[in-house]
């Protein structure tokens, strides 16, 4: 059939379906327009054509034949279509190893969860346990079905109870006299320790001694086994009664219907069953039991016992009731998984409960060294996690119901612990080889001091690396073992191949980083020690004063690059984080001008050599002795202790006190009267004194440089001049100077001129009043 009358007769029906067309008077959707336009009008011929189409059956039949596979090729041609790409919110490429190993955990996650959900599906089964309580609960029938077992259930207890307790009574002495009879186990005789001996000596006595124990203890037990399964017996023959009973009841018609008899069965071998089972554990590890345990342990074992024994049997029986009462198999079997799930858990509590005690019977004794005793030592540690793993794989394998599922289980924990003791085994060797490579020879020491330290830096990152490979290597040993087919995901062109090529570039790189940063920090090292041992203190102090700065700027360069590498090997493409950094750089200076600033003008005092760390200096109205330079702030410590830190930007003129020179300042004002040569002189020999003693000799560089006199008033002439000291050395010599000068003046009657004025004024009359008074005072004396 020719595709134009299908496609005038699809034509036909869109223009019939369309909203004009049946007058529905709904408005077009504003979101799509291209689906609201007006249709084409059909023309004569093909409507003619489509008419003739529906009126003719094999044209008809064939139409709808080719519909029909239309419509069923649709969703597979429509899923064949690549679905439209959609920017990424991360930028990787879609073959990528970023993109391959996400979309690979991706599919692993959704296996794994439809996994666990079929199987969460087919261990649990509650909902049809669920409607069969219901349809119990609301049914007549079963309703007067429970109440005939109940009064039945009732009667044969009781009567089987009474037996019970009789034949309980009457075993009661005899019990008693068997305990009597038992033989109790007799102390060991202690290792005799009276003289010391050699240690192989006292290992060999050690070891004769617990063979003897041990035979001792088989001894008594075989002593004590006729007695221990006599009372046991005993105990057993009340059970025993009461099963007869019950039995013989049942028998009778009080039995009833037999789902009714049935019922009342299950329950009593539920007693007589857990009855047992509390004898034969009381008979092996009660207070006369065959073993012979502490009595605490004996109470916590038999404690433990009744726990879980009455959890899986009187569980089990109501499962086996539930089912002859009409319940599911599915119910049944859920039902069952839960009970057993609720006694594997009483196993992981009761190994949680004894860890610590277990995990010192497996430890190796204290002074114990070697590769055994650590391999015990870790075993002690994680034996609780091993366990616990057993306990749950042993109820998922029957939970499951896996064929050989305890064969494979056997085989899974045997290769998976042969796995982890060879790791264990090759990582122990690895990271001895690895100290052993990391010691150096003491020549090398003398040779690099700081070699050691730098090493050590690196050597437990070298072990945690070591040991992480030993691991991931040993996982897939583990998964080889479990059946899962691990190897092929490292196959070339895999994800695990380019995982490993991935790793192994990025560690390259950080190799080749690690090793310029030593290098660098060595050379550094080495060519301030070299200054400093040649006497070029200045370019010392200088490269030291650099180089926090310089380990800076190389970190950071070495961050980004081995940061740009890993992120390309993944994948990432840092063409976008490169030109949004230049981005953030620019915007970053214009917005921080100071900060700018700062940076450049301490870039530039550091070059010029302006100061340095040790320096006294005076910087924004602020002294003190410099501490650090970075490459923004210089930080101050003030004589009062104080630290001031002071931004670059801040900084437009430096006093620095600590350029090799400091002249001691010389002025000495002396009285008019004085001879200033004298004066003068005296000043030399009190600098010539000091440099002849050992104190100031390497401080003051020469004699005293007399200026001369500086200024002359009528009351003072000041001396002024200036003596050459060391920038370290020129307060300690002006304050001593300072103190000599005051004391010898004093010593040669030389006065200081003060910085007051004395003004000496002569008055006429008050002069002729005394010569008159003083010329009557010699006539009356007369």
């Amino acid at each position: 059939m020719s595709q134009k009358p299908v496609c005038a007769i699809l034509l036909a029906f869109a223009f019939l379906a369309t909203p004009a067309f049946a007058q529905s008077g709904a408005a077009p959707a504003n979101d799509a327009p291209a689906a609201t336009t007006k249709p084409e009008a059909l023309t004569p011929d093909q409507a003619r054509r489509a008419l003739d189409t529906l009126q003719d059956e094999g044209k008809r039949a064939q139409m709808i034949e080719t519909l029909r596979s239309i419509a069923n090729a649709s969703p597979q041609a429509q899923a064949a279509l690549p679905a439209p790409e959609k920017p990424s919110a991360i930028p990787l490429t879609a073959d990528s190893l970023g993109a391959q190993l996400l979309v690979t955990v991706s599919d692993q996650v959704a296996d794994i969860s439809r996994e666990v959900a079929d199987v969460a599906r087919s261990l649990t089964h509650f909902k049809s346990f669920y409607w069969w309580f219901v349809r119990t609960a609301n049914d007549p029938d079963a309703y007067g079905q429970l109440l005939d077992i109940a009064w039945k259930l009732a009667l044969v207890f009781c009567c089987a109870f009474a037996a019970e307790w009789l034949i309980f009574r009457l075993i009661k002495r005899p019990v008693a006299l068997l305990e009597a009879r038992i033989p109790h186990a007799a102390h060991a005789p202690a290792l005799a320790m009276a003289d010391p001996s050699p240690a192989a000596d006292v290992m060999v006595e050690g070891a004769r001694h617990r063979r003897r124990l041990s035979l001792t203890r088989a001894w008594q037990s075989m002593i004590r086994l006729p007695f221990v399964l006599g009372r046991l017996l005993l105990e057993l023959l009340p059970v025993v009664v009461f099963v007869g009973v019950a039995t013989m009841l049942l028998g009778t018609e009080i039995g009833g219907m037999p789902t009714t008899r049935l019922v009342i069965l299950a329950v009593v071998n539920a007693y007589a069953l857990s009855r047992g089972l509390i004898c034969a554990v009381r008979a092996l590890v009660g207070p006369f039991g065959l073993l012979r345990v502490r009595a605490e342990t004996a109470a916590y074992i038999e404690i433990w016992a009744r726990r879980i024994v009455a959890v899986a049997v009187s569980g089990i029986a109501f499962a086996n009731v539930a089912l002859l009462l009409g319940l599911h198999r599915g119910g049944y079997a859920g039902l069952l998984r839960l009970v057993m799930l609720v006694v594997h858990l009483f196993i992981v509590v009761i190994i949680l409960q004894c860890r610590k005690q277990v995990a010192d019977l497996i430890a190796a004794p204290n002074g114990r060294e070697g590769i055994a005793a650590r391999a015990r030592n870790r075993l002690a540690a994680v034996w609780h996690y091993l366990a616990i793993t057993l306990d749950i794989a042993l109820w998922a394998v029957w939970a499951l119901n896996i064929h050989n599922g305890y064969s494979l289980l056997l085989q899974y924990f045997v290769g998976t612990v042969a796995v982890i003791l060879i790791s264990r085994l090759a990582t122990i060797v690895a990271l001895s080889l690895i100290d052993r490579g990391f010691s150096i020879r003491p020549e090398i020491l003398q040779r690099f001091p700081g070699l050691e330290t730098r090493a050590n830096r690196y050597l437990p990152l070298l072990r945690r690396i070591v040991a992480s490979i030993i691991g991931v290597i040993g996982f897939v040993a583990v998964l080889e073992v479990w059946g899962v087919d691990a190897i092929v995901w490292f196959y070339g062109g895999q994800i695990g191949s380019r995982l490993l090529s991935a790793l192994a570039t990025v560690a390259i790189a950080a190799l080749v980083a690690a090793a310029i940063w030593e290098a660098s920090n060595a050379l550094m090292d080495r060519q301030i020690n070299a200054l400093s041992r040649d006497g070029h203190y200045a370019r010392a102090a200088r490269l030291r004063t650099f180089q926090p700065m310089l380990r800076t700027a190389l970190l950071c360069l070495i961050v980004t690059v081995v940061g740009l590498t890993a992120l390309s090997e993944i994948g990432v493409n840092v063409a976008p984080l490169l030109a949004g950094a230049g981005i953030v750089g620019i915007a970053v200076g214009f917005g921080s001008q100071k900060l700018v600033q700062d940076l450049i003008t301490g870039l530039f005092l550091l070059l010029e050599n302006g100061v340095q760390v040790g320096d006294n200096v005076s910087v924004a109205g602020l002294s003190g002795s410099v501490e650090n330079v970075s490459i923004r702030t210089i930080r101050l410590r003030a004589a009062d202790g104080s630290v001031h830190i002071v931004p670059f930007s801040a900084v437009t003129t430096i006093t620095n006190a600590s350029r090799g020179a400091g002249n001691a300042a010389v002025s000495v004002s002396v009285a008019y009267k004085e001879d200033t040569d004298r004066a003068s002189q005296i000043l030399k020999d009190i600098v010539a004194e000091m440099r002849k003693e050992a104190e100031y000799r390497m401080a003051i560089r020469g004699d005293l440089e007399l200026w001369g006199i500086d200024k002359v008033d009528g009351s003072m002439a000041t001396i002024v001049g200036q003596i050459r000291c060391t920038d370290s050395g020129r307060w300690p010599v002006q304050r001593e100077f300072n103190r000599r000068v005051k004391r010898r003046f004093q010593e040669c009657g030389i006065e200081i001129a003060s910085a007051g004025q004395t003004i000496l004024m002569h008055i006429p009359a008050l002069a002729a009043a005394d010569d008159a008074s003083n010329a009557m005072a010699r006539r009356a004396a007369r």
